[in-house]
């Protein structure tokens, strides 16, 4: 991957903590230019700002995002209609309504779903109408503080930076995610159409290209030991339900990832949904009982990170030996989902090796 593909795919996942962190520093500058100018009541608006967004930036570690998103609306609004009551509309610092329309319009698009997104239009026509109460009341309106020249000059010329940035920052990242996913979705489309063997989300073994694998190692020595597991990511609507399904097809990857690191030599694929099955050729049950705990725990402690959220799941698992008795790769791989099924009817997050009902 280029650097400039990884600071992009970065700076998309973690949108958020990255504005939160600039605004952040956009108060500390303004904290320094109004100190410098004598303006008491907007320094100590520009302290209580930099207070807020230093505790943004802790609600963006824990994923607590809306909180954030309303937060940035709230003060920029705030600061807006303060900063022209005291200084006067030709500092400039109504730009920054205009700043955070490309952040309205960005992150609410991921916040808000369906018909929850004319939420994101009344916000929209609010942030509008403010700037035209603001400049209509306050055209004709001396400032409480008459400000140097130099220093409204350079008030203007950073609230006008402040807002192209903006502008272009957050174009510049919806234009690179889309292309990603446009560029994305025809890699797959052209790997599934070459080979329908493999899932298209998390590039698995489908059932097509993994059964035929288990026949030969059924026909072949009655010494070969080979088990297979059954796993079922635990409440797995409850995650689409709460982030969305991108977020669920994140956390897919990410087991997937984690899987491939795991069960290394091994044959994975993606069964139906959330459930996935892996073949462990030339392994004892001892030997799978020990690498799919340690799965297990992988995936129990290792959250996905999903735009500066931590998504925490489990997994089920059961696991069966391969005997001469099983005749088909169905046989032996329903064996093993009737265990998951018992460990999801008694407590999740389990690895089930025997029977035990």
């Amino acid at each position: 991957m280029r650097p400039i593909d990884k600071v992009m795919h970065f700076l998309i996942h973690n949108g958020f903590l990255f504005t939160v962190i600039v605004m952040c520093l956009v108060h500390v500058t303004l904290l320094a230019i109004f100190s410098f100018a004598g303006v008491e009541p907007l320094v100590t608006f520009n302290i209580i700002s930099v207070i807020v967004y230093v505790f943004s930036i802790l609600l963006c570690k824990y994923g607590k995002i809306m909180p954030v998103y309303v937060s940035i609306i709230l003060e920029v609004t705030i600061y807006t209609i303060y900063s022209t009551h005291y200084i006067g509309l030709r500092c400039g610092t109504y730009c920054f309504l205009f700043s955070i329309v490309p952040i309205i319009i960005y992150f609410g698009a991921f916040l808000f779903k369906g018909k929850q997104r004319w939420i994101i239009v009344g916000m929209l026509v609010l942030n509008f109408s403010i700037f035209i109460l603001l400049y209509t009341g306050y055209a004709l309106v001396e400032p409480i503080y008459d400000l140097e020249p130099s220093i409204k000059l350079t008030l203007v010329i950073f609230s006008s930076f402040v807002m192209v940035f903006s502008t272009i920052f957050y174009n510049t990242i919806y234009i690179y995610s889309s292309e990603l996913d446009v560029k994305n979705l025809e890699i797959r489309n052209q790997r599934l159409s070459a080979d329908a063997r493999e899932d298209v989300l998390t590039t698995l073994l489908n059932r097509r290209g993994f059964l035929p694998l288990m026949e030969p190692l059924m026909k072949g020595s009655k010494t070969d030991e080979f088990c297979v597991a059954f796993c079922d990511i635990d409440d797995f609507k409850r995650v689409n339900d709460s982030y969305g399904h991108e977020a669920g097809d994140e956390v897919l990857r990410h087991i997937t990832t984690l899987m491939r690191k795991e069960m290394q030599g091994c044959d994975i694929c993606r069964w139906g949904g959330e459930e996935i099955v892996i073949l462990m050729k030339d392994c004892n049950l001892e030997d799978a009982k020990e690498k799919l705990e340690a799965l297990r725990k992988s995936i129990e402690t290792v959250p996905t990170v999903f735009y500066n959220k931590q998504i925490f799941v489990t997994i089920t698992i059961g696991v069966e030996k391969f005997v001469d008795t099983y005749k088909a790769p169905e046989e032996i791989i329903k064996k093993a989902d009737n265990r998951m099924y018992y460990g999801k009817q008694h407590g999740k997050n389990i690895l089930i090796f025997e029977d035990l009902a």
